[in-house]
């Protein structure tokens, strides 16, 4: 039975798509980045060394590479777990925990911020029994490592979950019949297949982990030098009419992720050139 072909559009069609999107692209996404970066370095490169060198900056910057030390790790173990249990296992509940795992990417970030004030703030559910014991999680840096990992943690797991599923258990139930046990099936079998796939979800994660606004807004209490973190404390200098300041700060954040985006699309680029030689020693 013969393939149908495959419908080509005219190249006029192809043409108009093509720079559409790339209009797009330039007026929605480069455009932006552009703006900050001329505004950062608008009044030169004194005033804009001068601001990420402020005190205050310096703390935002050390308590936000903070936070994404302590969430990168934790969703890296988490979200493999997760990966790996339901794509290899049968279990019930196997349906409900894919569905959590999609539920931080459907709830906005101020509510989850909300919860974590409802539960450990001096008046939420537990905020009684914590202050009686002198334990501060809101208004802290608990409570910003805890609304970090609320909208960090399917970042791993989605990227490594449609990778398992793709592979299937053959080559696990193999090595299990060999006589593997199940830490040297995972750690010689399933985590090498999975390693580019996991090290792109820990870069989406530690991006998302250093950019995060809503969540942690809602949890830090805007306490300067203490609890702000690199967004919000850009926040606190554009409304205080510090825009060079703003501006730089923005900037780094900014370098930050497209260093992000520069190293995932290098391991993709590994990944695919890794891939092809696979094949063609295969065949």
């Amino acid at each position: 039975m013969s393939e149908r072909p495959g419908i080509a559009d005219p190249a006029w069609v192809r043409a108009l798509l093509a720079g559409a999107a790339l209009l797009v692209g330039l007026l929605l996404l480069a455009l932006p980045l552009a703006v900050v970066f001329a505004e950062a370095l608008r009044r030169g490169w004194g005033v804009a060394t001068a601001a990420l060198a402020d005190p205050d900056t310096l703390s935002a910057i050390r308590l936000t590479l903070l936070v994404a030390a302590i969430t990168v790790p934790v969703n890296l173990v988490g979200g493999l777990a997760a990966a790996w249990c339901i794509a290899k296992h049968d279990f019930p509940g196997r349906r409900l925990l894919t569905t959590l795992i999609e539920l931080p990417f459907s709830v906005s970030p101020v509510i989850s911020g909300l919860v974590f004030v409802l539960l450990f703030g001096l008046q939420g559910w537990f905020g009684p029994w914590l202050q009686a014991r002198d334990i501060q999680i809101v208004f802290a840096l608990p409570g910003l490592v805890l609304a970090t990992l609320f909208v960090t943690f399917p970042f791993v797991a989605r990227t490594v979950l449609p990778l398992m599923q793709e592979q299937g258990r053959t080559e696990e139930e193999a090595a299990a019949t060999l006589g593997a046990s199940g830490w040297q099936v995972f750690r010689r079998v399933t985590l090498p297949n999975v390693q580019w796939a996991l090290l792109s979800g820990v870069l989406l994660c530690n991006a998302r982990a250093m950019g995060e606004f809503g969540a942690v807004s809602v949890v830090s209490g805007h306490i300067r030098g203490q609890t702000n973190t690199v967004p919000l404390h850009v926040e606190i200098l554009y409304n205080e009419y510090q825009f060079a300041g703003a501006f730089a700060v923005a900037a780094l954040l900014a370098l930050l992720g497209l260093a992000t985006l520069a190293a995932k699309t290098a391991l993709e680029r590994l990944t695919g050139r890794r891939l092809g030689e696979g094949t063609g020693d295969a065949a």
